[in-house]
């Protein structure tokens, strides 16, 4: 017996129903990008891996699907080298693409490779999938989507104020209430400073950022195993447990960083960003964050992370400023800063709250019984006229029984089937049969539209 066929771990399929979930996450996505003049572009799935090692961090590196070189990849390897099983070694020589990580990098390498081409500031969005090798749990996959929009080429705060717009917008529109958390990596660079170990600034951000996942005592046992003193420990843990309004913190982070001016340029960055947004006014909290630092080397400004607020799930959205990104592919100088949603998990959080609206889930709205040559000959004209009128239709392709047809209508959630037997052609009319109601009416052909419309 054929083994049962299987995917991946961490990857889906999905069905006729969740495609229609998708693609109105999709949309809507889409939709108010093009509000704030985002063009679409998109990269290939295998980008080199001298694009992509170096640009996430050691843990990020780590979890790159690396792909082996096509035909005898074997041919550069010598024996020995096989049997010394020096991983990082062999991988050079096995392996030269690599799946994309994220949308932002591979962006970055395309604005360098087609700069000549590009209007500044260039804005541009990304909708496609991405994969990571992690270990797949609930909310967190191998392979998902993407949806980034970026800005290069401009240094103006005015783009970290317009991306929390199109946040707010975005979530509105899906009826998710959700909490904008912000920081600056300039703050936290300050911290590092006034804590005394200002080289140890990664270590320091990638540890707090596991605060929601593992808690302040293990936050602060890895700062100990990252060699932190416990004298720069202490000085971290009034900044981590620091509450109050945004303009409270603000105010006590600037006391704090009085003697950082990277800090305090941190400060002034992220009071304009929520200036400027309480005067647009959002319909979602932003909520200055100081233990938000996201794990990603490249950024260096403002960073954003977003979480649903009325059902358990990680980050749904999240980004930053990246100022230097392009220099590490020779291009120095040009500022960048975008934001990506996750749309695998945004899809599990309107599953969980039931908020996708019926009418973009719904797909043939009327079906034609089939009762054989003759009667099929008259509805074609028909089944043509309704498709013209934007009524998504379907014609059963089979002489097959009633029941076996109704059930087919019922299946697909049809709402609207339409019978014409011999009486129905002599009248030049059609039985419109609702499947909600079971009331049937014997109409017109343009009767039937007007109620399938209507």
């Amino acid at each position: 017996m054929a083994n049962k066929p299987s995917i991946p771990k961490g990857t889906r399929d999905f069905g006729p129903v969740e495609m229609a979930k998708r693609n109105y996450i999709f949309d809507t996505i889409k939709s108010v990008y093009a509000l704030y003049g985002f063009q679409q572009i998109e990269t290939p799935a295998m980008e080199t891996l001298h694009t992509l090692m170096g640009k996430y961090g050691e843990e990020g590196d780590q979890l790159l699907f690396k792909v082996l070189n096509s035909g005898d990849y074997l041919k550069k390897v010598s024996d020995d080298e096989l049997k010394e099983r020096n991983v990082l070694k062999l991988q050079t020589k096995l392996c030269e693409k690599g799946l994309r990580y994220d949308l932002t990098v591979p962006f970055a390498r395309y604005v360098v490779m087609h700069r000549d081409e590009l209007q500044l500031p260039f804005k541009r969005y990304q909708i496609q999938p991405v994969w990571r090798a992690d270990r797949p749990q609930k909310g967190r996959y191998r392979e998902f989507y993407q949806c980034d929009a970026d800005v290069v080429g401009s240094d103006s705060l005015l783009n970290e104020v317009e991306l929390m717009q199109i946040v707010d917008t975005v979530f509105t529109k899906f009826g998710v209430r959700v909490q904008i958390k912000i920081n600056n990596r300039k703050i936290l660079s300050g911290i590092a400073e006034v804590m005394g170990e200002r080289d140890k600034i990664v270590d320091i951000t990638v540890a707090i950022d596991k605060l929601d996942k593992i808690g302040l005592d293990n936050v602060n046992e890895e700062l100990r195993n990252d060699g932190i003193p416990e004298e720069a420990i202490s000085k971290l843990q009034p900044i981590i447990k620091l509450e109050g309004t945004n303009d409270e913190k603000l105010a006590t982070i600037s006391e704090v960083l009085k003697d950082s001016e990277i800090g305090l340029k941190g400060v002034e960055e992220t009071k304009f960003i929520l200036d400027e947004l309480k005067k647009v006014g959002l319909n979602n909290e932003i909520q200055l964050d100081l233990t938000l630092a996201r794990g990603l080397n490249y950024y260096t400004g403002a960073i954003f992370e977003v979480k649903a607020l009325d059902t358990p799930m990680g980050s749904i959205t999240g980004g930053g400023r990246y100022d230097n990104l392009t220099g590490i592919f020779g291009m120095p100088g040009l500022s960048g800063v975008g934001i990506s949603f996750g749309a695998d998990r945004i899809y599990d959080v309107l599953n969980a709250l039931d908020l996708y609206p019926k009418e973009t889930i719904t797909g043939t709205q009327l079906l034609f019984i089939n009762f054989g040559e003759k009667e099929t000959e008259y509805c074609l004209p028909v089944v043509s006229k309704a498709r013209k009128a934007g009524i998504r239709t379907e014609m059963f392709p089979d002489k097959s029984k009633m029941k076996k047809q109704m059930n087919y209508a019922n299946a697909k959630g049809i709402p609207f089937v339409v019978l014409a037997g011999e009486n129905e052609i002599n009248e030049g009319k059609f039985t419109l049969k609702d499947m909600n109601s079971g009331e049937q009416k014997l109409v017109s052909a343009d009767e039937l539209i007007d109620i399938v419309k209507g």
